[in-house]
């Protein structure tokens, strides 16, 4: 975009102030800046990217996004990852630490180089990447597809910087997973903007690992997995991964796994069907469930990533609460 394209964004009351283009979001614009603007789901959905707006104007690519409340529009509040400023514009709103990107994001292009299939709907898309960019293990990506209305969000299942993986589920009826899985060939161009999204692997942290995933939240949790198998200052932590499908069909990952270093002595997995068949011999019910019967004395001592469906995640963030895990120990990403 050129330079007529870009407005000044002030912060109220302070002296932070950031460039944001036309076309870009001033959530987005701002994590490119290092700044902690607050955001969970980064699509419209959650509103943790509230802010008001003071002076200038903005657009709003969906202006019924369940982010925001009428009240919260009758008070002239917007959202951050859904406004382009259209203006210089002062907004007010509280940046928070914790949401300084560990690596700040860029939009840029990419080459779908391979596809492979995982299980009957879970799919691996390989995209190789214009220009190199670095993210830390848990995060995600936005991606925009030929002929699909807005970005969808996908996490990384790899840990390098010029290609990024996703495990993708096709949805049926998703306009999303379908423009993927049917329309996108080997070759073809998508634009990706990333990374976003805070649970990434905090490889300071002195406690062992636990990884939990359902469905296509297997990929981030992949990905912690994989760095964390690699990396010389993490050799010596255990890493446990528990894996919630519907049926055995859906059960993977688990071979994933067993080509890390450290498989069978500080790495084991563990899977479990809500859906069991007949045929199944493995643990069967909720994956909320079955980490708490695996883990359930010491899981106030672990440190905790997961990732899944949003009812799965709930069930997950509760039963952590109950069994006495520190919310600081506990990295998940809110998807709608």
């Amino acid at each position: 975009m050129n330079a007529a394209a870009m407005h000044r964004i002030g912060i109220a009351g302070g002296d932070v102030e950031f460039a944001c283009a036309s076309g870009d979001t001033l959530l987005r614009a701002a994590q490119r800046a290092g700044l902690g603007f607050p955001y969970e789901c980064n699509v419209g959905s959650c509103g943790n990217c509230r802010f008001e707006l003071i002076e200038g104007n903005v657009a709003t690519a969906w202006p019924e996004a369940p982010g925001l409340s009428e009240k919260d529009r009758q008070r002239g509040r917007h959202l951050g990852c859904q406004s382009h400023p259209t203006s210089d514009c002062t907004i007010k709103l509280r940046l928070g630490e914790r949401y300084v990107p560990p690596q700040r994001p860029r939009r840029g292009g990419a080459v779908l180089a391979e596809r492979r299939a995982i299980t009957h709907d879970l799919h691996e898309f390989r995209f190789a990447l214009d220009a190199p960019q670095a993210f830390e293990p848990g995060q995600y990506a936005l991606a925009w597809l030929p002929g699909v209305a807005g970005p969808r969000a996908w996490s990384m299942s790899n840990t390098v910087a010029d290609a990024w993986e996703f495990q993708v589920r096709r949805v049926p009826g998703g306009a999303g997973s379908t423009a993927l899985f049917d329309g996108l060939h080997v070759g073809q161009r998508i634009e990706l903007d990333g990374p976003y999204g805070m649970a990434w692997l905090r490889r300071d942290a002195p406690r062992d690992l636990l990884c939990i995933a359902g469905g296509s939240g297997l990929a981030p949790m992949v990905s912690i997995a994989r760095a964390a198998a690699l990396d010389a200052g993490l050799v010596t932590r255990r890493l446990h991964f528990v894996y919630g499908a519907r049926t055995p069909a859906d059960v993977c990952g688990q071979d994933m796994l067993e080509a890390l270093p450290g498989w069978g002595e500080r790495i084991d997995y563990s899977a479990c069907v809500s859906m069991p068949t007949p045929e199944w011999q493995g643990a069967s019910g909720f994956v909320h469930e079955h980490a708490l019967a695996l883990h359930g004395p010491r899981l106030a001592a672990l440190e905790i990533y997961f990732a899944g469906p949003p009812a799965m995640a709930t069930a997950v963030q509760r039963m952590l609460q109950e069994a006495g895990v520190p919310p600081e120990q506990q990295h998940f990403d809110a998807f709608f």
